[in-house]
């Protein structure tokens, strides 16, 4: 297949719909320039309309130095019975100044009837002015021709009259929708190979995900001749989302040979969706397919052993190409090959039968045991070893630490900590407040060491993350804590057990500490 596929971006408008997601217009505008920097084709920026921060994204666009990507403004056909040049969509739409307009128009004839409360005669007119109107103006015009394979199956000659009047009145592409997301790839093959019949106007695919098959059913339209495919970084979207492009992308290139970026643009694909989602403030999930954390990360014994022969066996595409990377999860399911394979990344040599490997597996069984779980907390792992091999030396030693909260439910608690420690010879004692237990023990701490080892002063805790171990045992159950530490050059977690939530939580902040000095 060497058709070239262009790419529609809709992060900033329909991927903004998502519950959870507000973006402000300099937010859009830091997305824009990183979509322009991988080099999607089109970035659809919002509805003009419909809210003044959307007018203000498409003014503060335009001194962005977009390069590569068209900037994109949406609305929709003019109103029933309105003239078109009195609509104040289009006028917005116009006003927004793009170069590029989609615009939106009703394809079932249950929504004309039901939503816009007119005629179905007069939904074609709607949708011929308005596309003639625009294209009068010299811009590229994409009609999304809205719940288009519902309007197929309920209506197939009518949801096809719509598209004809969008193509007839000068449409660049006729993006087709499945705008409920409850299509199936063969009802998407069936009505694409009907559309084609009827028109020569380039086609696009725009999927939601409410069946899980957006992603399913975008790369089946572009089998059968779509060449533009609208989505968003990570899925985003309302409801259950929209097609991601994430994953699409890599499908196309990958496995359908469909030529869609450079070898060099491709490995910037998850830093690319790990970005979005920082400004989004939303987690990549760690099992999304190709940018997500998990997606070459090898836990099983057998699958590792396997890896290490041939990762082909257990991969179906080179992580490094997309910009991820391998993992090998360090668990009691993992056996002597993981930790083999872990100590290497070390910079520690011994082999698989080696009385080392024996002794780390079988410390870390009865650390998951106790609840333990160190896949995600890598540098408690590098500590364990560090410390099962006799070559970690401590930098200092902990000699009595108390914390306390008051307040409780009396306003603002207040939490105070106290710690004492022995580092090069001599004692500190510090105390700090904090908004919590652990933010008061995290400050004193580092108030203690900080005269000691002046690079602690770098280091700040980014994440804290709190998991029930047993939860039959109520208030009692044991608790797992993971810290999250970052300096300027790299992140590192660890991990700690305990009843007590405090205790739990000293234990993972003493081993990040440690783990800080013990890499320099």
């Amino acid at each position: 297949m060497n058709k070239k596929i262009l790419f529609y971006d809709t992060t900033l408008r329909d991927g903004s719909q998502a519950e959870g997601i507000s973006l402000s217009s300099h937010d859009k505008v830091l997305i824009a320039k990183r979509l322009d920097k991988f080099g999607l084709h089109y970035i659809e920026g919002g509805w003009p309309g419909s809210n003044p921060k959307d007018m203000e994204f498409f003014a503060m666009v335009k001194k962005a130095g977009i390069k590569r990507s068209k900037i994109v403004a949406f609305g929709s056909t003019r109103r029933a019975h309105t003239k078109i040049k009195d609509d104040s969509n289009v006028k917005a739409l116009i006003g927004a100044g793009t170069r590029v307009v989609t615009v939106f128009g009703k394809s079932w004839d249950f929504h004309v009837s039901e939503v816009f409360k007119t005629t179905l005669k007069e939904n074609l007119l709607m949708i011929y002015e308005t596309v003639a109107y625009l294209k009068d103006r010299k811009l590229e015009v994409i009609y999304d021709a809205e719940h288009f394979f519902d309007g197929f199956k309920a209506n197939r000659e009518y949801a096809i009259k719509t598209l004809q009047q969008a193509a007839k009145a000068g449409a660049d592409n006729l993006t087709l929708c499945d705008t409920n997301g409850g299509s199936l790839p063969h009802e998407i093959r069936h009505a694409i190979l009907r559309v084609k019949r009827s028109l020569k106007t380039p086609l696009g695919i725009h999927c939601h995900n409410d069946s899980e098959l957006a992603a399913a059913n975008s790369i089946q339209a572009v089998g059968e001749g779509c060449v533009l495919v609208q989505g968003t970084i990570n899925g985003y979207g309302e409801r259950c989302g929209n097609a991601n492009l994430v994953s699409i992308i890599p499908d196309l290139q990958f496995k359908m040979k469909v030529p869609c970026f450079p070898a060099k643009k491709m490995k910037e694909l998850t830093p690319l969706s790990h970005y979005v989602a920082e400004v989004c403030n939303m987690p990549v999930m760690n099992n999304q397919p190709f940018a997500g954390r998990s997606a070459f990360a090898h836990k099983a014994g057998i699958h590792i052993n396997a890896m290490v022969k041939n990762a082909k066996t257990y991969e179906h595409v080179e992580p490094k190409a997309l910009g991820n990377y391998r993992r090998y999860l360090v668990s009691e399911l993992g056996g002597k090959t993981n930790i083999m394979i872990k100590a290497r990344e070390l910079e520690m040599h011994f082999q698989k039968d080696s009385p080392e490997t024996q002794k780390i597996l079988t410390e870390i069984q009865r650390l998951e045991h106790e609840g333990y779980q160190f896949e995600a907390a890598e540098a408690s792992f590098e500590l364990l070893v560090q410390k099962l091999l006799g070559k970690f030396k401590p930098f200092f030693e902990v000699e009595d630490i108390s914390v306390r909260t008051e307040n409780i439910g009396k306003g603002i608690p207040r939490s105070i900590a106290d710690v004492k420690i022995m580092a090069k010879g001599k004692e500190h004692f510090e105390s700090a407040e904090g908004d919590g237990p652990v933010n008061a023990l995290d400050s004193a701490l580092r108030k203690a060491l900080g005269r000691s080892f002046p690079s602690i002063s770098e280091i700040r805790l980014t994440d804290y993350k709190v998991r029930v171990v047993n939860s039959e045992a109520g208030t009692a159950a044991k608790v797992r804590v993971f810290i999250e530490f970052q300096d300027k050059d790299k992140t590192w977690t660890t991990v700690g057990v305990h009843e007590n939530i405090i205790e739990a939580s000293w234990k993972a902040l003493v081993e990040a500490i440690e783990y800080k000095l013990h890499k320099g």
